[in-house]
């Protein structure tokens, strides 16, 4: 019997504390689907979501990031459009400079304002979410 399970993958909203406003991290993708988005991956097998957090952080930002909490699951099939994926989103902030590594092409600092329009997979709901927790304190509906 084959199973068709998702795949687990994390996300990491990145605040950095040392920038007036706390900006958060986006990377350009360096893969398809093209476009920006929050820096994360998919868990290993054996591996902590936490320590995947961290790992994935470190991969595509080259920034020691602090995990503050879990935020949210996000779990549509369709999310991600190469296959179905979970993603279990992590707060974090970092101080110093990120630096594009990994499958990331570029990286930026974006205040709320400044977000771009069209990210990658479900990412613009999650930041949507996300400032809705960060200046209201609501977190999002299941």
């Amino acid at each position: 019997m084959t199973y068709r399970n998702p795949a687990p993958t994390v996300d990491i909203i990145i605040e950095m504390r040392d920038r007036p406003h706390r900006p958060i991290v986006l990377i350009e993708r360096r893969n398809e689907p093209f476009g920006w988005a929050i820096p994360g991956g998919f868990v290993d097998y054996g591996e902590l979501v936490e320590t995947a957090a961290i790992r994935e952080a470190q991969e595509e930002t080259r920034l020691a990031v602090t995990l503050i909490e879990q935020f949210h699951v996000y779990s549509d099939p369709h999310r991600d459009p190469r296959k179905h994926t979970i993603s279990i989103v992590f707060l974090a902030y970092a101080t110093g400079t990120p630096v594009a590594d990994d499958d990331a092409k570029d990286i930026a600092l974006f205040a709320p304002w400044e977000v771009p329009n069209q990210l990658c997979f479900d990412h613009d709901r999650i930041l949507q979410d996300y400032w809705q927790y960060r200046h209201y304190g609501q977190r999002p509906k299941l």
